[in-house]
């Protein structure tokens, strides 16, 4: 899959998300302690928009109905087997780029 270039790494202040379409895919990117990490802005549990839940370290909380997923990783640490689609995330300068199918 190709690297689309998405944002400046100080545009993501650390600790917050922005969101993003890329190609009709929507996407979080959230900066925990300094290291992007991009995922699909779906809730596996009822779609919900990921990126404007609460987030606290590594953990996002969906604002619809709870489900807690690690941002590194996708995993919900409750449920395992409930995952987000993540994208591996490179930096080039400045700009961060995501492999988004």
């Amino acid at each position: 899959m190709p690297f689309v270039t998405v944002t400046r790494a100080s545009a993501v202040p650390v600790d917050e998300c922005r969101t993003f379409e890329l190609g009709g895919t929507p996407v979080a990117v959230f900066n925990a302690g300094g290291e992007l990490h991009a995922c699909r802005n779906v809730c596996p549990h009822r779609g919900g928009p990921v990126g404007e839940g609460d987030f606290d370290g590594t953990l996002v909380t969906c604002p619809w109905h709870g489900w807690q997923f690690d941002v590194r990783t996708g995993v919900n640490p409750a449920m395992p087997a409930a995952k987000l689609q993540t994208f591996q995330v490179r930096g080039a300068a400045d700009d961060h780029q995501i492999d988004v199918p």
